[in-house]
């Protein structure tokens, strides 16, 4: 039988297709807010020379850009702001940069970056001046205007991606300034740049004056001198958001440990939050409301403070150093000592190298009588080679699912928080029932030792709902060497009334992205989750704010793609043809839901076993 990571497929309902996904429909526009005047922002970057950071943005319409996966032998960014006459009467100009030059390597980028404009105001005003297909970027936190310190709209930056340095930057041409338009063009700086630097030849005029609209910024300083202060508002943000993973004996490569490791990661860190892997938090933050999204996830003023302490040099200033001050030691249960511990029978060895079958890890239930559990937690022992942790158990009362090994009752992959189970829900594991753990190694390079340890906590009762894992899964891949954008997706009814607690989008190297909808009965579609950078180190599960209330007959359908090609830096090798599989370098496409379905009528309830149903 064929097995998703481990997750049986014969008691999954399911429906796998394939197809295309349309770009979502423009929404309504907002009303655009009033421009205030700018704050100080950081000193510009070099007109030419020094490596720009990598970047990565979501367009008006939700698709995910990053600069270094284009195929571009130049990127042009065009720095906009809805109502800004200038950047709009520029528009024509783009449109005519990016058909001249298209053909010689050349792509174009639109980047709005003012922060009061959202989606739907950045989507009327590209469709109102005849934006076309040129992408407009939302730069709503402003860190990409902030890295490049630009100060005003209609600001055009083009960046050579042979060495990621700025070869021009300043207007497209010498017709628009603020309240004049000129009859004619005289000199067309960007033109200009882009013909000399595609030819080989020095750029003669590397930087022109921009007359575009002030951008206003956060005030992110209250010192007269403008200066952010390392020990009042970095280290605080780094503590919140940063050292949970960051500290010693946790997942971080590193530990912010004090004023000096700041400063010495201070331009990747720069880098990482411009590109969005840092903090790890892949879901659009326009669709949907999720519990962990705060912890996770980096607000506007906090982003425009640990840049602006970047671009000003990371200063020290005055006072104690908090992070060298609060030593944080690793917490072996985060939530709290379990009422019983499952643990190996012997250490399992790991070999430096090799493809290693999964392994599956008989250990009896150590709960003496039957429980009722409200939380599991995983804590994998290697966590250098452990690639994943299925938990089964083969519970008194309740089917199998087809693997032969009882029912699935919790996972653990890279990025995995542990979470005690929704109020009022549970899952059940009868007294000396049988586990299976089943464990997938990927060695590193080291032998190395793994004791795995699974900690369970118990409910005082029976909850009014026991929880289920569903899944919708299409195993029908077939990936073509070097595709960029190869496109699926899967189906799984809703057969019985339900609450929808989390979504958890599975994929392997070649992930790129992943949205989950509702299908709903009456014919209205809802988007619940879109992930438009799938990242497989961090496999989220997405826990919603709200619960959402499901009733029988809704479909939940997952679409998602994957990146086959050689811009992809996860990508194990770009020639070869890729179909389902369970190792890494193979594929899969899951749509992960944990559910509870709504309790029987008070007459049935008593009727209801301890299997749950």
């Amino acid at each position: 039988m064929k097995s998703l990571c481990g997750y049986p497929l014969a008691a999954i309902p399911l429906l796998a297709l394939t197809c295309t996904q349309a770009d979502a429909a423009p929404a309504p526009a907002d009303t655009a807010a009033p421009l205030v005047p700018a704050a100080p922002a950081a000193a510009a970057r070099p007109a030419s020379g020094a490596e720009v950071p990598n970047f990565a943005l979501l367009d008006s319409h939700g698709n995910y850009y990053e600069l270094h996966r284009t195929q571009a032998r130049a990127v042009v960014l065009f720095f906009t702001g809805t109502g800004c006459p200038i950047a709009r009467q520029s528009i024509p100009k783009l449109r005519e940069v990016r058909r001249k030059f298209a053909d010689q390597g050349v792509v174009v980028w639109m980047i709005n970056s003012y922060s009061q404009d959202d989606r739907a105001s950045v989507r009327a005003e590209a469709e109102q001046f005849r934006v076309g297909s040129v992408p407009v970027l939302v730069d709503q936190r402003q860190g990409l205007a902030l890295s490049f310190g630009v100060q005003r709209t209609a600001e055009a930056i083009a960046i050579d991606t042979s060495n990621w340095s700025v070869f021009y930057r300043g207007a497209i041409d010498d017709q628009l300034t603020e309240g004049a338009v000129k009859g004619e063009v005289k000199e067309k700086f960007l033109e200009n740049a882009l013909r000399q630097q595609l030819a080989g030849q020095p750029v003669e005029r590397a930087k022109t004056s921009t007359r575009g609209c002030l951008i206003a910024f956060e005030k992110v300083s209250t010192a007269a001198d403008g200066q952010v202060s390392y020990a009042k508002q970095v280290a605080p943000i780094l503590q919140a958001k940063c050292v949970g993973c960051h500290s010693e004996g946790n997942v971080g490569p590193f530990a912010f440990s004090s004023y000096a490791v700041a400063k010495k990661k201070a331009r990747m860190m720069e880098e990482v939050i411009l590109a969005q892997r840092m903090p790890p938090w892949h879901a659009d933050a326009v669709v949907g409301k999720f519990q962990n999204q705060h912890e996770r996830t980096l607000d506007t003023t906090e982003l425009q403070t640990l840049l602006a302490w970047v671009h000003q040099g990371t200063p020290r200033g005055e006072g104690d150093d908090p992070l060298a001050v609060a030593k944080t030691t690793p917490v072996m249960w985060p939530l709290g000592t379990p009422d019983f511990v499952a643990r190996f029978p012997k250490p399992e060895q790991i070999p430096a190298t090799g493809v290693l079958e999964y392994r599956h890890i008989k250990v009896t239930a150590p709960n003496a009588e039957d429980a009722w559990l409200g939380g599991i937690t995983i804590r994998p022992g290697a966590r250098e080679v452990v690639h994943h942790v299925v938990l089964r158990a083969k519970v008194r009362g309740m089917n199998d699912d087809g693997s032969g090994r009882g029912n699935l009752i919790a996972v653990w992959v890279p990025g995995a928080a542990p979470v005690r189970f929704p109020e009022n829900t549970g899952r059940f594991l009868s007294k000396g029932a049988q586990l299976d753990i089943e464990m997938h190694y990927t060695p590193d390079g080291a032998a190395r030792s793994d004791e795995t340890q699974i900690g369970f906590y118990t409910l005082p009762g029976k909850p009014k709902m026991p929880l289920n894992t569903i899944a919708a899964i299409n195993m029908d891949l077939n990936i073509s060497p070097g595709e960029s954008d190869s496109r699926t997706h899967a189906l799984v009814a809703i057969k019985k009334d339900c609450t929808l607690y989390s979504l958890s989008p599975h994929l392997h190297k070649r992930g790129s992205w992943m949205k989950f909808e509702a299908l709903l009965p009456d014919g209205r579609r809802e988007m619940l989750l879109s992930v438009p950078h799938y990242d497989f180190n961090w496999q989220t599960e997405y826990y919603l704010t709200e619960p959402k209330q499901l009733a029988a007959g809704t479909w939940i359908l997952c679409t998602g793609g994957f990146d086959n090609s050689k811009m992809n830096p996860a990508n194990p090798d770009p020639a070869k043809r890729v179909k389902w599989g369970e190792q890494s370098f193979e594929e899969m496409f899951v749509g992960f839901m944990n559910v509870a379905n709504t309790p029987k009528s008070e007459a049935t309830k008593e009727e209801s076993s301890a299997s749950g149903e």
